[in-house]
């Protein structure tokens, strides 16, 4: 069959991938100049003017994603070169807070909160207790339940130091308005995963050295056309497939962003019999109402020690706001001195968060003088993971998929969610043929 993927972020580069894999024909467009999506390469001027290369975001990975990892596995990147493998911690610069040691799981979670620095007994049996009772639970909860009702009673500074920052960090939504289920979905995956599920993974190489080059040059090394700079103005059913900008297709797998994918839905509605017509605007109208939360990345300069590294640790948590994170890209194979502050859910201006980082940066880690090299603000980041949200389902039409982190299931808008939806995504569409 031929296949047309519109968007090239790490959704369609999965539905690419596997859709080459079954023995379709795959044309791959993406409307910007380069493929990734919210998570790649960036080209940005320094503190110098001198370009500098920095990642649009600083993501990280768990051991439980596990199909991010075989799609880089398929596309020839090896994850033992390519992360920095740790156990779970959030460490704080002062050496408090938690550290998971390196067993199976769930003892590593066990032993990790029974052996929190900086918390007292009281504290350490409430997380336990708690822990225990979302496992009797099978973590599940109601739909409507928030991450804060869902934590209901515990110490304020578990709130803080624990629930809040790994709510923020993992669902880009603040605790009180965060989906209690789904922040047990990562929770149940990563505590209970297998041995390495709840293991961090640090990105030593760019985000698009990650995957999307070398997902790219997989596919046209298998003869798959990738075309960037491809912006879909037209998608129509036809009577033997899909057309897309006039080019014929048996199917379609639509793995834009939630909004571009609403508007060439919507469009498909104007020309389709009523029946049809119905069912296309009720799911753009799903796509079109989905709620955004944006991330700002603060890039900043540190005179660099001569051992290379700034902080303690290649990521520390930080106690006070804007940033929940920040990652000493020196220890990952980036410039030395270079740190990444992470601001989950930002809602300020830049200047604002910019000057808020740096006296944050001085308060917490000792750091006065760090130059602000760069900020990098995706306003649509991800979508607000909230209670009971409806998302978009996979199915549109016959022989239209949608695949993306928005689109209907168990995890929030993270790079495994997006993977697994881009390989959903194909996989429905072999059922349809078989």
């Amino acid at each position: 069959m031929r296949i047309a993927v519109v968007g090239g972020g790490w959704a369609g580069l999965a539905a690419a991938v596997a859709a080459a894999v079954a023995g379709h024909d795959v044309t791959l467009l993406e409307a910007a100049r380069s493929l990734g999506g919210r998570a790649r390469r960036v080209a940005l001027p320094g503190a110098d003017g001198a370009p500098l290369l920095l990642d649009n975001g600083q993501h990280i990975l768990i051991g439980a994603y596990t199909d991010c990892l075989r799609l880089m596995d398929t596309v020839g990147i090896d994850p033992r070169d390519a992360f920095v493998r740790l156990p779970l911690a959030l460490r704080f610069a002062d050496g408090s807070g938690l550290q998971w040691p390196d067993i199976a799981p769930p003892w590593d979670a066990l032993l990790g909160i029974a052996r929190a620095r900086g918390w007292t007994w009281r504290e350490r049996l409430a997380m336990l207790g708690r822990a225990q009772t979302w496992q009797r639970r099978r973590f599940a909860c109601a739909p409507e339940v928030s991450v804060a009702v869902l934590c209901e009673g515990l110490p304020p500074r578990l709130l803080g130091e624990f629930i809040e920052p790994l709510c923020v960090a993992a669902l880009n939504t603040p605790a009180e308005e965060a989906s209690g289920q789904v922040f047990l979905r990562i929770l149940r995956d990563s505590l209970l995963g297998g041995p390495g599920g709840s293991n961090l993974l640090l990105p030593r190489k760019d985000l698009s050295a990650l995957l999307p080059d070398a997902a790219e040059r997989w596919l046209r090394s298998r003869g798959a056309i990738v075309r960037t700079g491809a912006r879909v103005q037209a998608l129509t059913a036809t009577a033997r497939g899909w057309s897309v900008d006039g080019s014929p297709f048996d199917a379609v797998l639509l793995a834009a962003p939630s909004t571009e994918a609403a508007r060439l839905v919507a469009q498909c509605a104007q020309d389709a019999p009523l029946a049809d017509a119905v069912a296309l605007c009720d799911w753009a109208a799903s796509a079109q109402a989905l709620r955004f939360e944006s991330i700002a990345t603060v890039y900043a300069q540190a005179a660099a020690p001569a051992s290379g590294s700034v902080l303690a640790r290649p990521m520390l948590a930080l106690r006070s706001a804007p940033a929940q994170f920040v990652f000493d890209r020196g220890q990952l194979g980036g410039p030395a001195g270079l740190l990444a502050f992470v601001v989950s859910a930002s809602r300020a201006e830049r200047a604002q968060t910019e000057a808020q980082v740096l006296a944050q940066a001085e308060r917490e880690l000792n750091l006065p003088g760090l130059q602000c090299v760069q900020t990098v603000v995706e306003r649509r980041a991800t979508f607000a993971c909230t209670p009971g949200l409806a998302r978009p389902a996979a199915y549109i039409a016959p022989g239209l998929w949608a695949c993306g982190d928005y689109v209907d299931g168990p995890y929030p808008a993270t790079l495994e969610g997006a993977v697994r939806s881009g390989q959903a995504a194909a996989a429905h569409l072999q059922g349809a043929i078989e």
